[in-house]
């Protein structure tokens, strides 16, 4: 597509979408004076749903009306309340109802399954991931690694780029996956890396892991809401996500994990069990064995959290109209016209580190100012240009040691956005 530095232009492409009015389903943050901020930082939190209120609303008014029979008679009944959000979220990440459910946070899924699904022996026991995985995913799984009595030290892979390169290279993940292959336990990348914006080949990278039969998991806390992905179709046998980011679920939201169908029977696998992962039919007759559910709903634990679903709930609604074909068709757009005008203004100043195929990305940018180290110390960095971007009504995000994140969200942002933001970041640099 051809795209041109002028108002005019990005005013015709938003009359031209055909997404345009899902921006008016959200609340958009304004500045002191009144006027909208441009909130590029739905990587981070994104935008609340104008009908989340009056779903939240509504279990609040049941649970005063009801009490404890809300479980049963309110208008949406609290008991099977999180299969309310099944299909649509199953919708969002490419899987069938079976292998989704929406549950805890996303660490706390992730521990979950790697109980079931990071099985090491003498011989089989390292973990791969990439550098500048999310710190929380290198967390948990050192402690994982050193809850089976292994040093993290022998056992976890780092993934890095190549020497002058800043993202990694398909055929080098594959590579050292071979290459490890009869040791390697578990390969868990991040979906979307969260400080490059680099999107990772889901396809290839499980193919590889499945070849030397390894188990395949991918954290989309970044990709859930953003990629369209097909988690199914990919054959990954696991993965886990937050709802607060593109998916709009608000603060500290339930987040979502998937569990291949390839394993809904597997019954044998261990897991840290709790009621709400017991059979539905059996779970009020209290029985002393765990019987799980098939399929993703086998590794719940606790019964949901309404009032944090319900908001969710709202989102999930959005999604389900718009259509995650429809939005990545626009996100492709957005965010090309947005690197093509940061490639107009930037100057030296700053360069994007995130790929220029938009197969290799979502919808963020990762902008990286140059000779932001104050006496060569990353312990001291200036975030200027940050900061005055701030004092414009740019809503964006620092991230350690040198980058600014921008993620033009196609439901609730605009190619006018993307222009006013790149005509603010001309006259900043």
């Amino acid at each position: 597509m051809k795209y041109e530095f002028s108002e005019s232009f990005a005013q015709e492409m938003d009359q031209q979408d055909s997404l345009k009015d899902f921006r008016n389903k959200f609340y958009i943050p304004k500045n002191s004076d009144g006027k909208e901020k441009i909130y590029f930082c739905g990587n981070s939190l994104g935008l609340q749903p104008k009908s989340a209120r009056e779903y939240v609303i509504q279990e609040l008014e049941d649970w005063a009306r009801l009490g404890v029979e809300g479980h049963f008679k309110a208008e949406n009944p609290w008991m099977p309340y999180h299969e309310f959000l099944t299909e649509q979220m199953a919708e969002v990440v490419g899987a069938k109802p079976i292998e989704v459910v929406v549950m805890n946070s996303l660490t706390v899924n992730l521990h979950l399954l790697m109980v079931s699904f990071y099985r090491p022996t003498s011989r089989r026991y390292k973990v791969i991931i990439e550098s500048f995985a999310f710190p929380s995913d290198r967390y948990a799984i050192e402690s994982q690694i050193k809850f089976h009595g292994f040093d993290p030290k022998n056992s976890l892979i780092i993934l890095k780029p190549r020497e002058g390169e800043t993202i990694l290279r398909t055929e080098d993940i594959v590579r050292t996956i071979y290459e490890h292959g009869e040791s390697v336990a578990l390969i868990l990348l991040g979906g979307v890396n969260y400080y490059t914006g680099q999107a990772f080949n889901f396809t290839e990278i499980t193919k590889a892991g499945h070849e030397v039969k390894a188990v395949v998991g991918f954290d989309l806390a970044h990709a859930a809401g953003n990629l369209e992905l097909k988690l199914h179709d990919w054959n990954v046998d696991f993965a886990v996500w937050c709802c607060y980011k593109y998916l709009n679920g608000g603060p500290g939201a339930v987040g979502g994990a998937f569990v291949h169908e390839n394993h809904a029977e597997k019954f044998d696998l261990p897991r840290f069990a709790g009621w709400w992962g017991h059979d539905k039919k059996t779970r009020f007759l209290m029985p002393d064995e765990f019987k799980p559910i098939a399929g993703a709903e086998g590794w719940q634990v606790s019964n949901p959290p309404i009032l944090q679903m319900a908001t969710l709930r709202a989102s999930l609604e959005i999604f389900h109209q718009a259509k995650m074909s429809r939005l990545r068709e626009k996100s492709i757009k957005l965010t090309g016209y947005l690197e093509f005008l940061i490639n107009q203004v930037a100057g030296e100043k700053v360069e994007i580190i995130t790929p220029k195929n938009p197969e290799e990305r979502g919808c963020q940018l990762s902008i990286r100012v140059r000779n932001s180290f104050r006496n060569g110390s990353n312990l001291n960095v200036d975030r200027k240009l940050f900061e005055k971007l701030l004092q414009c009504g740019i809503v964006a995000d620092w991230r350690e040691p040198d980058v600014i994140r921008v993620a033009p969200v196609p439901l609730y942002n605009t190619f006018t956005d993307v222009f006013h933001f790149a005509r603010v970041l001309k006259e900043l640099t």
